[in-house]
Formats: C-alpha cells, structure tokens, sequence
C-alpha cells in the first residue's frame, strides 16, 4: 500500500503523523473505465446529430474541444473536454468536476435499474455521468466544461477525494476558462453527488471568477455524513467508487484511512467543507431520501453565508430532478452567469416537497426559510410495552419505568408506534434520545427508521423514481422482501439515523436541541449495567400524515437502510448481546419531532 505523509502535518493524535494512504488506480483501458481514448482535436457536431442511438438529437452545431491540456498551479497537466456553440463569443460556461471520466465514464445511467427514471430522450448523450447535457446548454449559449480531474485517466498526478488539494485545482480551472477567448469571464458549476459535494470546497477557495454554484445533491462531511456516520465505519460505498477510478497514478484510499485513523484528525477535517465561506449565489437542491446528502445538503445550505441562496427540495430522485428541472436552473444562470434581468430573486428562497406516501405529494410548496419559522418541536416519549420488543409513543412522559429489549446479533429491533388522531406534517430536524444499556457487551451500533404505516399498520412508501405500473407491480414485493436489493433505490419508506454508543459524546459548540454533533475524538466504553443517555440526529423530514395513519420508530442492530447497490459491503457492527432501551420516569427516551401547521 502507498503511504504519503499529510503535507500540512496534520496529527492524529499523541504525536502521530498521519500518513495519507493509496492505492493504485485502475490501468485506463480497464474496461470498467470505458475510456475512449486520448484524442486532442476539435470536432463540429452538426445540428440534427444523434450522438447515441435513443438520444435526443442535438438542435444546433456544437463545436466539441477534446483533452484540452489545463496547467495548474503546481505544474500538473488535467485535461478537459469543452462543448460550446460554433463561432459563440462571450459565452459563460458552466464546469462539471469530477473523476469519473468526461466522455462515457465508469458509471452510466444504463448501468442503473430503469436508467434511474432519466429516459434516454431527455438527454444528448454527450453529458458527463451526474453533469448537465452540453446539447442543451449549448443551444442556449453556454459553454459546458467537463475536466477529468489530477489523476482521472490521462490528467497527471493521483485522485483525491475533495478536501484542500482538489478545490484548489477547481479555482485553478475556473481561472483557466474565464481567461478563454470565448469566455464572458463568469464561471458556474453544477451536477449531482460528487459534482455537487466538490462546489462546497472550490467556492470556499474564492476563485474570483466563479459567480455561481448549483450543488444538487451532495454532502459536505466526508467523516461525518459517509464513512463513518454516527461512529459506525461503513466504506462500502466509497469502496465501490475507488474501486472504478481509473487513472495513470494512484487513488486516496479513504476506506485504509477509515481503518488507520478511526478519530477526528486534520485529515478527516480537511474532507469537510466550509459552506460558511462561500458568497457567490447558490442554487441547492436537495431530497428527504438520499441516505448519504440528505443531511450534508441541508447543513451546507443553512450554513451559506451568501445573501443570494435558493434551495428546492424535490420528491423524486436527483438524477431525473437534474434533467427535469434545466429550465429552472438555466433562469438562476442567466440571471447570475449572462446578467439578465429575469426576476429570478423573486423566486422562492426555499421551495418544498413534502411526501405523502400512499397519498399524494406535495411539490415546489414556497417556504421563507427552513425549516418554516411556524414549525414547533415536540417531544413523542417511548413508553415499554408489555412485549419485550416495543411499545408506543406519547406526548405524555409516562411514569412507569419499563424497558424493551432485543437480541443485537440476531437481526432483533423493537419499535414504539403513535397514532395520528388528526392530520400532522412533520417538516424539519429529527432527534431522538434514547437511554440505552448493553448487556452481555461494551458497546451497541443503534440504526434508527422512522415509517409511515397506513391506518391498518402496512407499510406505506413513495416512489423516488417514475416507472411503469406493470413494472412497479412486479418489483415491489422483491424489494420489499430484499430479493433484489438494488430495487430500493425506487422507494423511500423514512428517514434514519445511526449511532455507535461509544462514540455518543457531544460537541457542546455546535450541537443544537433539534441537531447533536458528535466530536468523533474518543470512545466512551460501556461497563456491566451501565445505563447512559445518548443523543442521535436523524435525516430531516419533510412527510404528512393523515388521521388514523401511524408513526412507527424503529431500533435496531443492524442497518435499515442499506445502501441500494449489489455487492456492497455492508458496516462494520460491535454488537453482540442484548440491546435494551430505558423509559419512563428518570429515564426520558423520546423522538423530537418538528410538527409544522399549515401555511396561512
């Protein structure tokens, strides 16, 4: 494995030098890479062109500019692809970063079940994975600008996974393609998931021609949010994706460092971004149900500090959002890329869907700010019941001091449950406290669910992609009974969290009453019988209910909410045991839960 010391010495603790580990990157005629080869040269795309069989034709002549050479600021050569309009001038451009490649790639939406509901008419073909269609904002005069970032296929030097290193080469792009004959001298960037989770980071580095983002869906706390969520490692994820990185060099083995250094250190800082610095406009987009950008996604926006920031929560899923929604994002980039007087400041700061699984959604509901000002926290207390594995929720805090328990290593959960007796939206932070104790072990891994269920007690979901009745009928009991794992990724059935109970010790600096913050610095083991107290922040919620229909909170050993990708390795769980969870009385386990009334 290759080691390379953190060059801004960053300590892991008591002295020791973090060492940032490696591996080698795929050769870029893997065939996962797809790569189609280093060909420089400028090609036109006519007019009426179809690029891939099923794509939408493309509707003016694009003047397509491969493995153009950028130099960055430590002499290191990227390379980059650029469609524009034929004989366009002062034209704005919009970058699209990532490593995954900028024709074809490692990841396609046809490697996805149902293209993930993006038909292949709503799109040219020529879009990098996760970017925007160079055929579309061509043909309204843009300039699209797709890198292979430091060390993605033929571009010099290894890939890293964001932090300090991989913002800098994004303002080093952005200065690059301002000074551009072509260009008007204003860069924005936009895309889903990594092309989204690295605006964080190069708009914190202030590049002065950079006028505006467009994060659609994407983290900002690699530590925090994705590898080690609640203190509980889980790299399968991020695992597949180094996995398919293909390149001349190396790769940053972020699941060697997860097991190297399992603490908060400057390199695991390094990977969170700093919203806070960013004053150029935004445009963010973000879901109830991504269970890695959920919560980055809302963080980061209420952490902007821009004066000029929008944010659009929708009901589906962010790669047919992405596409479904151009129109609206090209209004934000006239406004702030060509300068053109649209009236878009009179959009909507925020804009909501709330879900009303077995009902109908509610979509782009105008809201002044999240979560809406109206909105109430209230406590929902766990009460034992008399089975051993649940019990109910109250608004009351019962008396009786009972506990519910469940076997941790055999797949066990208890679940407390609450009927509504009136309609009831729920739109906000999720908290819950729960007192818990481990028998039989030192510690205990919590996931938490929180499900919607129909007057009856099934179980109720929304569909994050659009398919076919027929085919719906037919895929809904295999995800539901797990035979095809990946069919997940087409429902949404609630909100989670996670917590490794050793890790349960607060940052009293930016924990909130509706949002803790682990400090990630040590463990807090367990002794025998030991009760404690621990506080777990779950995915923000944006659902309704009806009257009659039920809230049921689910705690487990195991995960809930797998990841919807076959193969995938599933987090690395300390338990063993039994779990038990405290009520009543001195023991005030509850649910914080932001009831929000209507709008008047």
């Amino acid at each position: 494995m290759d080691v390379k010391s953190q060059q801004n010495g960053a300590q892991a603790g008591a002295g020791e030098r973090v060492e940032v580990l490696y591996r080698k990157a795929r050769p870029v005629t893997d065939p996962v890479g797809r790569y189609p080869g280093f060909r420089p040269g400028t090609t036109t795309l006519k007019a009426g062109t179809v690029v891939k069989p099923g794509h939408r034709a493309l509707t003016c002549d694009v003047l397509f500019e491969r493995d153009v050479a950028v130099q960055l600021r430590d002499g290191i050569t990227i390379y980059t692809d650029v469609f524009r309009p034929v004989d366009g001038r002062d034209l704005p451009a919009i970058v699209a970063w990532s490593p995954y490649g900028k024709e074809m790639g490692n990841t396609l939406l046809d490697d996805i079940p149902f293209r993930a509901g993006v038909p292949k008419a709503a799109c040219s073909g020529l879009e990098k994975f996760e970017g925007p269609d160079p055929a579309y904002w061509c043909a309204h005069g843009y300039a699209i600008v797709n890198p292979d970032s430091r060390g993605a296929y033929m571009s010099e030097g290894d890939i890293y996974f964001w932090g300090t290193q991989e913002a800098q080469d994004g303002y080093d792009l952005i200065e690059w393609v301002a000074a551009q004959h072509w260009s008007n001298g204003k860069v924005g960037m936009a895309g889903n998931s990594w092309l989204a989770i690295v605006q964080w980071f190069i708009a914190a580095q202030r590049p002065p021609h950079l006028a505006a983002i467009a994060p659609w869906e994407g983290h900002m706390d690699m530590y925090c949010l994705d590898v080690y969520r609640g203190g509980i490692p889980d790299v399968g994820f991020c695992d597949s994706i180094t996995d398919r990185m293909c390149g001349l060099g190396r790769v940053e083995d972020v699941p060697a460092m997860v097991r190297r250094y399992p603490f908060m250190n400057e390199y695991w800082t390094d990977k969170r971004a700093r919203p806070e610095r960013i004053e150029v406009p935004a445009y963010v987009v973000g879901s109830w149900t991504n269970p890695i950008h959920t919560v980055g996604t809302f963080q980061a926006f209420e952490d902007l500090v821009s004066s000029e920031k929008w944010l659009r929560v929708h009901n589906a899923h962010e790669w047919p959002d992405f596409y479904a929604y151009q129109d609206d994002l090209r209004r934000f980039f006239d406004r702030y890329l060509r300068g053109l007087e649209n009236g878009w400041e009179s959009t909507p700061p925020v804009r909501l869907s709330i879900l009303d699984p077995g009902g109908k959604d509610e979509v782009d509901r105008p809201e002044s700010e999240f979560p809406p000002a109206r909105t109430e926290y209230r406590r929902l207390y766990l009460a034992a019941g008399g089975a051993a594995v649940g019990g109910r929720l109250s608004y009351d805090p019962p008396a009786e001091e009972r506990s519910a328990r469940y076997a941790a290593d055999e797949k066990g959960r208890a679940h407390f449950t609450l009927t509504f007796d009136h309609d009831t939206e729920l739109c906000g932070h999720l908290k819950l406290r729960l007192w818990v104790e481990a028998q039989g072990a030192n510690d205990m891994d919590l996931f938490i669910k929180i499900q919607k269920l129909s007057r009856r007690g099934r179980l109720l979901f929304s569909p994050t992609i659009r398919v076919p009745n027929p085919i719906l009928r037919k895929v809904l009991p295999l995800a539901f009974r797990g035979g095809v794992k990946q069919l997940s990724l087409l429902f949404f059935t609630g909100g989670d969290g996670r917590l490794r109970v050793s890790r349960r010790a607060l940052d009293p600096e930016r924990s909130t009453e509706e949002q803790p913050y682990l400090t990630h610095d040590h463990d807090e083991m367990l002794g025998p019988g030991e009760i404690v107290p621990v506080e777990i922040g779950l995915r923000p919620i944006g659902t309704r209910w009806r009257a009659g229909e039920q809230l049921r909170l689910v705690v487990a050993g195991y995960n809930l909410s797998p990841m919807p990708f076959p193969g995938m390795t599933q987090p690395e769980l300390m338990n063993s045991g039994t779990h038990v969870i405290h009520t009543g009385g001195r023991y005030d386990s509850h649910l914080l839960v932001p009831v929000t009334p209507p709008q008047h």
